[in-house]
């Protein structure tokens, strides 16, 4: 893949410095793992084996409701966005696929990007549509809503909008469509709440119909914003409901943000596994709100939580268990590759984490009601710094040892800002 962003020359320089040490800290842990039963290579096999996508709106700032602030040399289009994926996955070796948002990475010639990707090292993920925005030349504005508008020819729209993104999709090798809507009140009396639902399930079902037969339909919940009195798909249950009534390629997709201060997202996790719907996440954080923050800047232990409950569901698989995960974040104040290298590593080493649980132990306790010892066992793995495994499986994949430290040595963003500046682009993303 000649095509990569960084060369591989950087990279292994850069981890030359550290590689000594890395090996003596890996060994070191091995050791102590081993006294607990553990085998340290078999972790780091699954660690690398773990992914995460990442979304393309998330390679630029985001902002806020009063400001946005550009870097310069932030990507304008998909394929620079693209490229700044590339960077991402070919330093953690975590993100190999890309979600892409539409229209706002609307192309020509579709099997033309997937090819492009591919010559990133880069695959893509879930399809996500936009019926919260209205679009240049649009028929029919959103502000009524969009699935659950009142307007007929809205909802037709929004449908329309939905098949169309299954069809790029389907070009782009996914087989996943995410569907948000950010229909809802702002004052009581504005929609009648049962109605409003009954036209989501009504148009939303035109879209289930047109999914391919592998493909799933992630159905995304929010409890505010842009809506602040109520949204159409507000939270877990309706989302579960929704799902239930539209058929087995329904599925609920939770994304760690869209719900109220200290909810138990890890007990909705068992809920949606428990009734085979549990279908993706958005990995983000929260203080208090919908704030998007950097996965585990801010609870790292709730993440911890989430994928503990996420190995439960994978050691007693329902029907159709392949959750899709994606960081879903704002980058308001930092570079966004920066971010994504520090959140895929977090999620990573989350997921290392929840793997070291001695679930025998745990269901012991559990079983015997020994609240104490099944709170340790989930302490005792939760405590342990898996740095070296996380760094020994992105070093045997090709990745770096430290990825903030190389992506800095390799002056990305300063060259970046010189080329794009160079074509006449704007510093700003959509």
């Amino acid at each position: 893949m000649s095509n990569l962003p960084i060369s591989a020359e950087l990279i292994a320089e850069q981890n030359a410095a550290g590689l000594d040490a890395l090996h003596e800290d890996y060994a070191a842990l091995g050791r102590q793992l081993a006294r607990r039963g553990v085998g340290i290579d078999a972790i780091k096999a699954r660690v690398a084996n773990f992914s995460v996508a990442v979304p393309s709106w998330g390679a630029g700032r985001g902002g806020t409701r009063f400001a946005k602030f550009p870097i310069p040399g932030e990507p304008t289009n998909i394929h620079e966005k693209l490229e700044d994926c590339a960077v991402i996955n070919q330093l953690s070796r975590a993100t190999p696929r890309v979600s892409p948002h539409f229209p706002w990475d609307k192309v020509s010639d579709y099997a033309a990007l997937r090819e492009e990707a591919a010559s990133l090292g880069l695959g893509f993920d879930a399809v996500n549509s936009n019926t919260f925005q209205d679009q240049p030349g649009q028929a029919q504005t959103y502000a009524t809503g969009s699935l659950s508008s009142t307007v007929a020819a809205t909802r037709a729209q929004a449908v329309e909008h939905n098949i169309e993104c299954i069809e790029i999709g389907r070009q782009l090798g996914s087989k996943d469509l995410t569907v948000w809507v950010g229909d809802g009140t702002n004052f009581p009396g504005q929609q009648d709440f049962a109605r409003s639902l009954d036209r989501y399930l009504d148009a939303a079902a035109e879209v289930y119909a047109a999914l391919p037969d592998d493909w799933r339909m992630l159905l995304e919940h929010k409890m505010f914003e842009p809506a602040f009195y109520s949204t159409v798909i507000s939270d877990w249950g309706s989302s579960i409901l929704a799902a239930q009534q539209l058929g087995p390629k329904a599925k609920c997709l939770v994304d760690l943000g869209h719900h109220a201060p200290n909810v138990n997202i890890e007990q909705i996790v068992a809920r949606l596994h428990r009734f085979g719907k549990l279908g993706g996440f958005h990995f983000n954080d929260s203080k208090y709100g919908d704030d998007d923050l950097d996965s585990g800047s801010i609870n790292p232990h709730q993440l911890f939580l989430v994928f503990n409950e996420l190995i439960e569901a994978e050691n007693a698989p329902r029907d159709g268990f392949n959750p899709s995960y994606m960081i879903d974040q704002s980058h308001n104040v930092t570079d966004p590759i920066e971010s994504m290298l520090s959140s895929a590593e977090a999620i990573a080493g989350c997921f290392a984490k929840a793997s070291l649980v001695d679930r025998a132990a745990l269901h012991a306790a559990q079983e015997s009601n020994d609240t104490m010892m099944g709170f340790q066992a989930l302490r005792r793995a939760y405590n342990v710094d898996v740095a070296p495994i996380l760094a020994m499986a992105r070093v045997e994949a090709g990745g770096a040892i430290d990825v903030l430290a190389t992506y800095r040595a390799s002056e990305y963003r300063g060259r970046k800002a010189q080329e794009r500046k160079s074509v006449g682009l704007g510093a700003g993303i959509v």
